[in-house]
C-alpha cells in the first residue's frame, strides 16, 4: 500500500506541476505522427505533380518553338524571294504575302513587313516613294541624328490594316532594342528576334511585343550589302496565346520572358499566371535565335489531398479523446492543489497585515508623542493646550482618512493639501489658490505634508492672510524632477508680518518634525508682505507595504488556477 500511495502521490505531483503540458504533450505527440503521415502523403503526391508540371513545360516550349520555327521559314523564303527581285513594288509584295495564308498557318504575327535600308541621302527620294505608294500620307520619322549611318524604316507591311499603317515611316534602328536584333540579324544572316519592345501598331498602350528580323542582301562589288529586313512583329500576348492553341495549358499558369525571368522583362502571361505559384518550372526556350524563358506554374490551392484529409480527421480525434482524459485528471488534481494555495495565501495576508498595523500604529504614536510634547511646551495653559492638540490632531486624521480609501497607497498632493484647506475655502472674505500638476506622494510624505498645511493655515487664520478680508493664499507646486515635487505656501493682502515675534510651534514642528520625515530642508520666511514656505517633498514608491503586493499575487495566482481548472 505504501509503494501504492507513493506512486500515485508521484503521479499527482506530475500532474499538478505540468496541467497543461501533460495533455498538450499527448495531442502534440499523436499529430505529430498524424503530420509524418501527411507529409509522405502530400510528398508523394507534389512528386507526381511536379513530373506532370515539368512534362507541361515542356509541351508548351515546343508549341512555341514550332511557332517561331514557322515564322522563321517563312523569313528565310521571303528573303530568297526579295532578294532575287529588282525594286519590290507593293502589289508584288501583297501578292507573296498571300500566298503565305497568315490568317490559317501564322497566327500570333501582325504580319509580314518589308524594311529597306534609307541612307542619309536618300531620305528625299525614300518620302517621295512612300507619297506615291503608301495608303495613309506618311513620311520617315524619327529624323535621323548626323551619327547614325542609315535608317531602317518600316516601307511595306501586309495585312493591310488601320492597326497596320501606324508603322510605316517609322525609322526601326533609330531605336536601341529594334536596332541590336537587326545588326546581330545582319551578322549571322538568320532570322533573329528583338527584345522586349512595344510595337507602333499599340498606338501608345503598353502591350509588349517583338519582332523577328531576316535580312535581305544584294550582290555588290567586293561582296553584298544590306538591302533592307524583312520582318514580323509579334504581340506577345497574341504569339503565347496562339501556341497554346497547339498546346493548352490547362490549369497551369503560364508566363514568357526575355532573356531572363525578371518582372521588367516580362512579355505575356496567362491571366492565373498572376496569382501565388505553388509549385512552377522554367525552361529556357530559342526564339529566332535569341534567348527566351517560359515559366509553368500550378496554383497553389491550400487544400489538402483527400487522403491527407482523411489522415487528418482521424488523427485530430484520437489526439482530442486523449488530451481530454488526461485533462480531467489534470483538472481533480489542479482544484485540490489551488485549495492548499489559497489557504496558505490566506494565512499570509493576515501576517502581512498584522505586521504592517503595527507599523502604522507605531508611526502614528510617534507622530502623536512628538506633537503632544511639543504642544506642551508652548501652551499657557490647559485650554490653550487642548484646544492647539485638537486641531492637529485632526489634521493627522484628515490625510489618515485620504490614506484609508487609497487602501494606504499613493495620495495626490491636490488631495492632501484640499483636505486642510477646505474651511477656509468657502468663506467669500479670502481667495485661495490651488494649482499644480497630478502628483502622487508614499503614505508617510503625505501625513507630513497634511501637518505642514494645517500649520501654515492654522496660523493663517490667526495672525495671517486669512485673518482678515481680501486676503490671499496661493499653494503652488511643481516637479522639480522625476524625484522630487516642490510645493510653496505663499501669503499677501494680510496684516504686516510683526519683525519681532517669538517662536511658534508651528515653526518647530515644521523645520523639525515635517523636515525630518521628508528628509529635506524646509524655506520658511516671514516676509512683510506674507508668510513664504517651500517644502521639497520625494516621490517616492510605497514599496514598504509588502502586505498589497502579497495579496495582489495571491489574487493573480488564484485567478490563474481557476482559469486552467
Amino acid at each position: 500500500m505504501t509503494i501504492r500511495a507513493a506512486r500515485r502521490s508521484r503521479t499527482k505531483r506530475w500532474l499538478v506541476r505540468y496541467p497543461r503540458a501533460l495533455p498538450v504533450g499527448i495531442f502534440l505527440l499523436v499529430a505529430a505522427i498524424t503530420i509524418v503521415s501527411i507529409f509522405a502523403i502530400e510528398r508523394s503526391e507534389m512528386q507526381q505533380a511536379r513530373t506532370e508540371l515539368g512534362s507541361r513545360t515542356t509541351a508548351i516550349a515546343s508549341a512555341l518553338e514550332r511557332r517561331a520555327n514557322a515564322s522563321s521559314a517563312y523569313l528565310r523564303a521571303g528573303a530568297a524571294l526579295l532578294a532575287s527581285v529588282g525594286d519590290i513594288q507593293p502589289d508584288q509584295f501583297r501578292r507573296f504575302v498571300s500566298e503565305l495564308r497568315l490568317d490559317a498557318d501564322y497566327r500570333g504575327a501582325d504580319g509580314i513587313g518589308w524594311a529597306t535600308v534609307v541612307r542619309p541621302n536618300e531620305i528625299a527620294s525614300f518620302n517621295q516613294m512612300l507619297a506615291e505608294t503608301a495608303p495613309v500620307p506618311v513620311q520617315l520619322y524619327p529624323v535621323p541624328e548626323g551619327d547614325q549611318p542609315y535608317s531602317v524604316p518600316v516601307t511595306l507591311l501586309q495585312p493591310d490594316t488601320e492597326r497596320n499603317r501606324r508603322a510605316l515611316g517609322y525609322d526601326m534602328f533609330s531605336e536601341r532594342v529594334r536596332r541590336d536584333a537587326m545588326l546581330e540579324a545582319e551578322r549571322t544572316a538568320r532570322p533573329t528576334a528583338s527584345g522586349k519592345v512595344v510595337l507602333q501598331q499599340e498606338g501608345g498602350e503598353e502591350r509588349p511585343g517583338f519582332l523577328v528580323y531576316m535580312p535581305v542582301f544584294e550582290a555588290a562589288p567586293g561582296g553584298r550589302q544590306l538591302r533592307g529586313y524583312i520582318y514580323s512583329p509579334f504581340n506577345a500576348q497574341d504569339f503565347l496565346s496562339s501556341a497554346l492553341e497547339l498546346e493548352d495549358a490547362g490549369q497551369y499558369g503560364v508566363r514568357l520572358f526575355y532573356g531572363t525571368a525578371d518582372a521588367e522583362n516580362l512579355l505575356a502571361s496567362t491571366e492565373a499566371g498572376g496569382n501565388e505559384d505553388h509549385e512552377q518550372t522554367r525552361q529556357q526556350v530559342t526564339i529566332a535565335n535569341a534567348p527566351f524563358v517560359l515559366q509553368v506554374s500550378r496554383a497553389n490551392s491550400g487544400v489538402l489531398s483527400g487522403l491527407s484529409m482523411a489522415t487528418l480527421i482521424f488523427g485530430l480525434l484520437v489526439a482530442s479523446l486523449l488530451m481530454l482524459l488526461v485533462r480531467m485528471l489534470t483538472q481533480q488534481a489542479l482544484e485540490d492543489d489551488a485549495s492548499l494555495v489559497w489557504f496558505e495565501e490566506q494565512a499570509s495576508i493576515r501576517n502581512s497585515l498584522t505586521r504592517e498595523l503595527n507599523h502604522r500604529v507605531k508611526n502614528t504614536l510617534a507622530n502623536v508623542l512628538s506633537i503632544i510634547a511639543l504642544t506642551r511646551r508652548r501652551a499657557e495653559d490647559v485650554a490653550e493646550f487642548a484646544d492647539g492638540l485638537d486641531g492637529r490632531i485632526r489634521a493627522l486624521s484628515a490625510t489618515h482618512d485620504l490614506l484609508t480609501r487609497s487602501d494606504w497607497g499613493t495620495t495626490p498632493v491636490a488631495a492632501v493639501i484640499q483636505a486642510e484647506l477646505r474651511p477656509y475655502v468657502q468663506d467669500a472674505d479670502h481667495s485661495i489658490r490651488m494649482e499644480g500638476p497630478d502628483v502622487e506622494l508614499a503614505p508617510n510624505d503625505a501625513l507630513s505634508l497634511g501637518l505642514a498645511m494645517h500649520e501654515l493655515a492654522t496660523n493663517a487664520a490667526k495672525y495671517g492672510a486669512l485673518s482678515q478680508p481680501g486676503g490671499k493664499v496661493s499653494v503652488i507646486w511643481e516637479m522639480v524632477d522625476a524625484k522630487l515635487v516642490r510645493v510653496e505656501w505663499q501669503e499677501s493682502d494680510g496684516p504686516p508680518v510683526a519683525e519681532e515675534r517669538g517662536r511658534g510651534f508651528g515653526t518647530d514642528l515644521i523645520e523639525r518634525v515635517v523636515a525630518s520625515e521628508l528628509r529635506n530642508p524646509v524655506q520658511l520666511e516671514f516676509e512683510p508682505e506674507g508668510v513664504r514656505c517651500v517644502l521639497i517633498i520625494p516621490v517616492r514608491e510605497p514599496t514598504e507595504f509588502a502586505m498589497r503586493a502579497a495579496k495582489a499575487e495571491a489574487r493573480s495566482r488564484l485567478k490563474t488556477s481557476d482559469l486552467e481548472g
